[in-house]
């Protein structure tokens, strides 16, 4: 039993060491070319000895990939960390705004990053590398590449293409792409490269050459993606949060009759002696019918004009939905002088248009819903063209805030 017991050791402890040496997070760069390696030692401003050997390469990235790239917040001024802070919605304690030391520590608190998911990301730069890129850029390099221009041309399938393409070109330029080199910001004129450093609060480096700024961006490139998809999540949600809410306030200007109405021209079944929070509650759960063809009925004209106010009103929202995308634009652009950008405060302002119109659109709701219970079962054409148009409304606005949020972040 002893010898079983200790061989069985040794046979976990090496195992456990080959897992080690073969786990991606400790070989994300094994695999880089030397000039790959060269590349990401200069970008980080670590120095090498020339000529070096692949292994002593190697042995300096390992040495510095946390504290360049897994921890990056330890090498930021303190401008970057309250920066940081700020687009976690959070801020700098006081009295700590400038002691760099407790910023760092802050800023730690709320690090998600880890050494497994960076090894991760590095293993496809391709998912990520092009995320900050405007839509100019993605078609410039389509364009001087060869690409067929994609239809409809718009963001995503601009995105698709130069991902799918990005292997290709590189291989017919002779270039690497695991840490891709100054080829693939060819078409970017200086400018570019200044502005997209600008917009998002990263410092241009003095004196700047096309190299140092092309270094500065691909060195930045993988936390940019990172912030604008944290952006994007955050703000679709407010979007969907928003459509729920409207939802929500139809349903509450409903009657009980006109709910077991919906329910019934939806098959959804309605147990007998149901009491209205337990038939609210059963609309909410089948929500998704709200914009259902079944819905649209001249029976309905209560529906019709409470779903046109409301649609009315949930437009607003999506105006709202424009206007926090370019606040968010705007703000985590982290243009140096707008260093306290924050996409909390961003889902926040979404969260106050959205309630606000949700708020608007429950007040119109019940208001039309009075209106047209006066006026009886009067104009049914009328009423069915309402409820057709309401529910289109209601469908489209949604569609259409979470849309633009998705193409504009």
């Amino acid at each position: 039993m002893r010898f079983s017991f200790v061989s069985a050791l040794v046979v976990a402890l090496a195992t456990e060491g080959a897992i080690a040496s073969t786990w991606f997070g400790k070989t994300a760069y094994n695999k880089w070319h030397e000039t790959e390696l060269e590349r990401w030692l200069s970008d980080h401003n670590v120095p090498y000895p020339t000529p070096a050997d692949r292994k002593d390469l190697e042995n300096l990235v390992k040495e510095n990939w946390n504290s360049k790239v897994v921890n990056p917040y330890n090498s930021w001024d303190t401008q970057q960390l309250q920066s940081y802070l700020s687009f976690k919605g959070q801020q700098a304690k006081k009295g700590t705004e400038k002691n760099k030391d407790n910023l760092i520590a802050q800023v730690k608190s709320y690090w998600a990053d880890t050494e497994d998911s960076v090894s991760s990301s590095y293993s496809s730069v391709r998912d990520w590398i092009f995320d900050s890129w405007t839509d100019s850029q993605l078609k410039a390099f389509c364009d001087r590449h060869g690409i067929p221009a994609p239809q409809p041309r718009n963001r995503d399938t601009l995105l698709k293409a130069t991902r799918e393409n990005y292997q290709t070109v590189a291989n017919k330029l002779g270039e690497t792409t695991a840490y891709p080199g100054n080829w693939l910001y060819e078409s970017w004129s200086e400018s570019d490269l200044k502005a997209w450093l600008d917009e998002r609060g990263y410092p241009v480096p003095q004196p700047s050459s096309r190299d140092k700024l092309i270094a500065s961006v691909r060195r930045n490139s993988r936390l940019a993606s990172l912030r604008m998809n944290a952006a994007a999540s955050s703000a679709s949600s407010s979007a969907n949060a928003a459509k729920q809410s409207l939802s929500d306030a139809l349903f509450d200007s409903w009657s009980d009759s006109q709910l077991k109405e919906w329910a019934d021209k939806n098959g959804i079944k309605v147990p007998q002696g149901s009491k209205r929070n337990e038939l609210l509650a059963l609309a909410r759960k089948h929500r998704a019918k709200l914009t259902g063809d079944t819905v649209a009925s001249s029976a309905s004209s209560y529906y019709g004009a409470a779903t046109s106010s409301a649609g009315n009103e949930y437009a607003q929202a999506t105006d709202g939905a424009r206007s926090y995308v370019d606040w968010i634009k705007e703000k985590l652009g982290l243009a140096a002088s707008s260093a306290s950008a924050s996409a909390h405060s961003a889902t926040d302002a979404a969260g106050r248009s959205a309630s606000s119109a949700s708020l608007a659109a429950s007040k119109s709701a019940r208001s039309a819903a009075s209106a047209a219970s006066k006026s009886g079962q009067k104009g049914g054409d009328a009423a069915t063209e309402s409820a057709t148009k309401g529910k289109n409304r209601v469908q489209e606005a949604g569609q259409k805030a979470t849309d633009y949020i998705k193409e504009e972040l």
